[in-house]
């Protein structure tokens, strides 16, 4: 737990999260209307979607199976019954002056997510609701110094509100937190989690209180500020850190927290008052007369349930198992789906995963980082890496070497044996002739082989020049062994 020194002793942060996550679906929550990301605006907008009169919305079953798959991934309990109420608020974007969501009846309860923190232990997040939204319209304010424009094409665009339990305790364990889940929303294949393209959005609400004593509860839970629209891990945890800050001043000096919405302004790393903080009753809930409840056949989610993906902390939990990698290589190749059947597809025929994986991790994302690429746009394929790791297993080229080879085939594409072949890089492993090589160095350097017979260490100098006299080429298992022998 992460605690914050004030003037006046130490605070707790307390924190939970309302996760907005787009359902990936090709067509709307209540409209057959698209859904594709960066159509031209008002594209994308059925006459539902609108709200002209007379339009009846009805429901998208994908969107329903979609939601069900999240709360089976989420250990979640699904509700057989729900329903869709109004929620009433004008906004310009909002054609209809309600938003069809969910409120006292969501399609998913309880639940919980297990979040791994940097020190090596783990927190489980209570998942208090899941449920099923539209998404109001964008409005542009930049394309005009004094008109806004509005952009319907994300109006009825299906949402799943996950929200958390006050279970956080800091900016990072946020951000662990919400990373850990877009991840299971990815395995799932229910959200493709691009926060930079709105598809993955966070509401924030943070409070504070003071500790009273070291593993003793601290006092009861303060008044909570909630930060909207967040789209990016690190302003999650610059707004926390921030707003933290800020209510322990103002608390400090005796005044008090007014609940409120506040904004994130990530140029000043500062949030600000939007508006006073409305209640549930403020939005005027009432169950939508157009939509009958939600029922489920329960013989229909257990399928759902027996056909889900192997999820991260499973798939984590069997490269520890089955091939050997520490928890920690296992944690960074499980966290993403792609990058998981990446590792396997490479480690497939391997005599030594571990290799594989450290391979995947270090030269293969490393070099990918610094040319600042994805692994779509990577010439070297799975096939490829594994065929490379192949020849270092059957003594062909050293681990130094296939560096060299590594990096030609990222320019080129080219194939690693080929490159090998072409380049006269295969290791040399005859000892008469690496034999031959260690005679004269020992007969060149007599000092060093009476340091070497009094310091074993000094024979590295000797395998060194062995190296540097074959440029990298001589087989150092070979090497070592002759220098053991002729010293």
């Amino acid at each position: 737990m992460t605690l914050i020194e004030g003037r006046t002793g130490a605070w707790e942060t307390v924190i939970g999260l309302e996760v907005h996550a787009q359902v990936m679906s090709d067509a709307k929550l209540f409209s057959g209307a698209a859904t594709a990301f960066g159509a031209e605006p008002n594209t994308q907008v059925s006459l539902v979607d609108a709200a002209f009169p007379g339009m009846l919305p009805v429901i998208n079953r994908r969107c329903v199976e979609q939601a069900v798959r999240t709360g089976l991934g989420l250990n979640a309990k699904i509700n057989l019954r729900s329903v869709f109420d109004r929620k009433n608020y004008f906004y310009p974007d909002l054609p209809a002056g309600y938003q069809i969501s969910q409120y006292k009846d969501p399609i998913v309860g309880e639940g919980e997510v297990t979040v791994d923190l940097d020190d090596g232990t783990s927190r489980t997040v209570r998942i208090e609701r899941l449920h099923l939204e539209q998404d109001a319209g964008k409005s542009v304010h930049d394309m005009d110094p004094k008109r806004t424009f509005v952009d319907l094409n994300r109006a009825g665009v299906a949402l799943m509100e996950i929200v958390s339990k006050p279970d956080l305790r800091s900016a990072d364990e946020a951000g662990a937190y919400l990373a850990k889940l877009r991840s299971i929303l990815r395995y799932l294949g229910t959200c493709d989690g691009n926060m930079e393209q709105g598809s993955l959005r966070a509401d924030v609400n943070v409070s504070v209180r003071r500790r009273v004593k070291e593993g003793q509860p601290g006092e009861p839970l303060g008044t909570r500020c909630e930060i909207k629209n967040l789209n990016s891990i690190r302003f999650i945890r610059q707004a926390i850190e921030h707003e933290a800050r800020r209510q322990i001043e103002i608390l400090e000096d005796g005044g008090t927290i007014e609940q409120e919405t506040r904004l994130f302004d990530p140029s000043r790393g500062e949030t600000r008052a939007m508006r006073s903080k409305e209640e549930a009753h403020d939005y005027r809930y009432f169950p939508d007369p157009d939509l009958l409840p939600l029922e489920l056949d329960p013989d229909w989610v257990e399928e759902m349930r027996a056909g889900l993906p192997e999820l991260p902390d499973a798939k984590r939990a069997r490269f520890v198992a089955d091939y050997g990698l520490s928890a920690g290589d296992a944690a960074t190749l499980a966290a993403d789906r792609e990058d998981a059947d990446f590792f396997e597809a490479v480690a497939a025929g391997r005599n030594d995963p571990k290799q594989a994986g450290n391979w995947v991790i270090n030269e293969f994302y490393g070099r990918l980082n610094k040319a600042g690429q994805r692994r779509a746009d990577s010439p070297v394929t799975a096939e490829k890496l594994s065929g490379l790791l192949a020849l270092i297993e059957s003594g062909e080229i050293s681990g130094r070497i296939a560096k060299d080879v590594f990096d030609e085939m990222f320019e080129t594409g080219g194939d690693a044996a080929a490159i090998v072949e072409a380049k006269g890089l295969k290791q040399i492993s005859d000892t008469g002739a690496i034999e031959e090589i260690v005679d004269r160095l020992i007969a060149e350097n007599p000092k060093q082989v009476a340091q070497a017979k009094e310091q074993p260490k000094v024979a590295g100098w000797f395998v060194g020049q062995v190296m540097k006299a074959t440029k990298g080429q001589a087989n150092p298992a070979v090497v070592n062994e002759i220098l053991k022998k002729k010293l």
